[in-house]
């Protein structure tokens, strides 16, 4: 084809793109029967333009749920002192933790390492899902030792977001110890509770903090939607 005479998956996808950036198509698009209607081509053709589509970057394609617009990431600024709570708010949006479980363990080594007590030591574990204006966008683990986040649970609670939390314990000023972060395929719990394909990777984030004296607080574990969350490290001045 000439660049006078656009292959008609080119045409469609010009349009489409059109229609997106102009946020007259939001959401999820119609299934490809009935944009092969609306287009007078067949399904093949239609599933050319939203493959270049997704190359764009304007959509994503969910295998057995269909093809949706790609929304605007949610930036997480993984600076020394903050936290995704901190992101959220310098954003305008608001965010909070459901918790789902929590109990106590005996922690096992790698978590011991982490939080620097003792192997066999008693630790408090939350699970907790990450909700951003009502989407769920993390799915987290927290691990805090015991015995001075005895009863922890309740404050995490009443406030809703762990900074705040630890706010209301005493604990002001908390810095980020390390980070680690890896993409890593989800178990399948994991996949539904984010809505995503089980074949779809999270950005499976690893942190350690600590308080103003330097003592380890908190070994925390989430695995972030990578569709819905994207992770900006800044070098600190």
């Amino acid at each position: 084809m000439s660049a006078k005479n656009p292959a008609k998956w080119q045409q469609i996808a010009a349009t489409l793109a059109v229609e997106i950036n102009q946020k007259s198509l939001t959401g999820q698009l119609p299934i490809e029967p009935l944009l092969a209607e609306r287009f007078t081509v067949n399904r093949h053709t239609v599933r050319r333009a939203l493959q270049e589509l997704e190359a764009q970057g304007l959509v994503r394609i969910e295998q057995g749920r269909g093809t949706f617009v790609q929304e605007d990431l949610i930036a997480y600024r993984m600076g020394r002192k903050e936290r995704f709570s901190h992101s959220l708010a310098a954003q305008s949006l608001s965010g909070q933790s459901k918790i789902l479980q929590h109990e106590i363990i005996v922690a096992n080594d790698d978590i011991c390492n982490m939080l620097e007590i003792p192997a066999g030591s008693e630790v408090l574990k939350i699970d907790a899902l990450d909700y951003v204006e009502e989407q769920i966008v993390g799915v987290c683990t927290e691990y805090l030792p015991l015995p001075r986040f005895a009863g922890f649970t309740e404050r995490l609670i009443q406030n809703g977001v762990m900074s705040e939390a630890l706010r209301a314990v005493g604990i002001q000023n908390i810095s980020r110890k390390l980070s680690r972060i890896t993409a890593r395929m989800p178990r399948p719990e994991v996949a539904v509770q984010l809505a995503q394909p089980k074949s779809q990777p999270v950005l499976y984030v690893e942190s350690v903090y600590q308080d103003e004296k330097g003592e380890v607080i908190e070994y925390g574990i989430t695995r972030f939607a990578a569709n819905a969350v994207q992770l900006l490290i800044e070098p600190e001045n």
